[in-house]
């Protein structure tokens, strides 16, 4: 057969393929986060579009991947970095029934990333006219 040439049969069997292959895509766990929830990071608020997509994961509120409700109630959106913040606390701290201390709920961490803004406070200061 000529490549200019196609199987209508063999076409037929691609796309519905295709189409099984979307179905069961949809039916995950993240499809129905990314389908229930706002494309937006629920701790630091960086909205996801388009190719960034992919940068958002869903997390198990309760670390139980099998719990998986279709309400979503066990998920939440969180980008890679904000995830990997999430499981690295449990690391840090241990899963205590749901309490756990993220990266930068510590304030003796001993990082303080705007601490030297403190003494340009005068330069945000309104000039006096007269």
């Amino acid at each position: 057969m000529p490549p200019s040439q196609f199987d209508p049969k063999k076409q037929a069997e691609v796309v519905a393929e295709a189409r099984n292959s979307q179905t069961a895509r949809q039916q995950t766990y993240r499809e129905q986060a990314l389908n229930l929830f706002p494309h937006v990071c629920g701790r630091c608020g960086r909205e996801f579009a388009d190719k960034q997509l992919r940068e958002l994961t869903v997390h198990h509120k309760d670390s139980d991947h099998m719990n998986n409700p279709p309400d979503g109630s066990n998920w939440e959106l969180l980008c890679l970095y904000c995830h990997d913040d999430a499981h690295g606390a449990y690391e840090r701290t241990g899963y205590q029934q749901g309490t756990v201390q993220y990266s930068d709920d510590k304030e003796d961490s001993g990082f303080m990333p705007f601490a030297g803004l403190a003494g340009l406070k005068n330069l945000l200061k309104p000039k006096d006219d007269a």
